[in-house]
């Protein structure tokens, strides 16, 4: 009797961010939908959305933790991953990032695994010439590369990489992440971040990591004092974490804004943080396709990004909110100034970002299409086909 293909999802760790979140929520939804087996591998089992990849009840996560790409427990790990696909009859490696295309794709391929589809997220600016070349090596031996917007498979095709194995499948998102609890009050949800009360007070927030340069937050601040010049009653939220927070809070000493700019760490209640903001902001260098994004629109808020990555693919200019080229701190803050001053404009932007996530970027959309990209890369695979397999459609 046909059996249904087996899909791994793989991640780096289960930390707060962007391809973390979207790969619980890929796992959760093959899960109901129940067309594929579906297990899930890290290279570490930690971090604050671990509790909510367990509960998902797809059986032990392994762990895969590596200290080098160039050493034995390289090795050691790879025999490892290869005997668990092999156990597990794996038919789909779908790693979710940089490192994990690296390990998932090597290993998938030393099992023949029939379709192993490597992941990429970012256009420019994010990693090292060397970790670029080790990148494309696994992209070697996938069988299609998943982009995750256009804007990145126009970077990977402008490398050299051939259109036909970039594959499109947008991030979704579960509107119910972005739904707050029934009956929360304004100053309830304040209190709990520990942000100020006081009438009048109006929030502009970014929700990024604070790991990497190219989500500068320096721009942001740079924006944020001139904003608060113009519109005395603004607030100022950062929702993250990561090894340049100590220099970000000096920056705003610097600029004078220290006392209306509140770190608020790592949000796992990202729909409440959103309920009580009134602009959420973007400021990257570079991006692929920002889940931050996704979650600001669909919480009907007023979004003001740079023009990076996937930002035009979603941001309807002038409807859904604003793009600024990237540091441009001026036309941020001009922009930013504008909707602070019209709470109808903000308004009116916030609800037809919330139709812009309805139409074209849930999570049953992200669903479909990526069980069709999965059903076509596994009929043409001859080591798929004619095997005591069924695709479900």
């Amino acid at each position: 009797m046909p059996r249904k293909p087996n899909v791994l999802v793989m991640v780096d760790s289960f930390d707060m961010g962007g391809a973390e979140s979207q790969a619980v929520l890929l796992a959760r939804l093959l899960r109901d939908d129940g067309a594929y087996g579906v297990y899930l591998a890290c290279l570490r089992r930690e971090g604050v959305l671990l509790n909510e990849a367990q509960a998902l009840g797809l059986g032990h996560i392994p762990e895969y933790r590596l200290t080098s790409f160039y050493n034995r427990n390289m090795i050691t790990q790879l025999a490892r991953f290869v005997s668990f696909l092999k156990e597990r009859r794996i038919d789909v490696v779908h790693p979710q990032s940089f490192y994990t295309n690296i390990f998932g794709i090597t290993g998938a391929a030393l099992a023949r695994v029939p379709v192993r589809i490597a992941f990429r997220g970012e256009t420019a600016g994010w990693r090292t010439p060397a970790q670029n070349f080790i990148e494309r090596c696994s992209y070697r031996l996938a069988s299609a590369i998943h982009a995750n917007s256009q804007a990145v498979k126009k970077y990977l095709t402008s490398s050299g990489i051939s259109a036909a194995k970039v594959i499109t499948v947008y991030n979704g998102l579960d509107l119910a992440r972005v739904t707050p609890p029934e009956g929360l009050g304004r100053d309830e949800a304040l209190a709990r971040f520990g942000l100020p009360r006081e009438t009048g007070r109006r929030f502009v927030t970014i929700v990024a990591n604070m790991r990497h340069e190219v989500k500068d937050h320096q721009m942001f601040l740079r924006a944020a004092a001139r904003v608060y010049r113009e519109f005395p009653n603004a607030a100022f939220v950062l929702a993250g974490e990561g090894e340049l927070s100590d220099s970000l809070r000096k920056l705003a000493v610097q600029l004078g804004i220290d006392e209306n700019v509140f770190f608020i760490g790592p949000c796992e209640n990202i729909a409440e943080l959103l309920f009580i903001s009134d602009v959420c902001v973007l400021s990257s260098k570079a991006e692929g396709f920002s889940n931050s994004i996704l979650e600001y629109m669909a919480a009907a808020r007023p979004v003001v990004a740079t023009d990076v990555g996937g930002a035009r693919e979603v941001v309807a200019e002038g409807e859904s909110g604003y793009l600024v080229q990237s540091g441009d701190e001026d036309a941020m803050a001009a922009r930013i100034t504008i909707l602070l001053h019209d709470p109808g404009l903000a308004r009116v932007m916030g609800q037809r970002s919330r139709e812009i996530i309805e139409q074209g970027f849930s999570s049953r959309a992200q669903l479909e299409n990526t069980k069709a990209m999965y059903s076509k890369l596994l009929q043409r695979s001859p080591a798929f086909v004619g095997s005591n397999h069924e695709v479900y459609e």
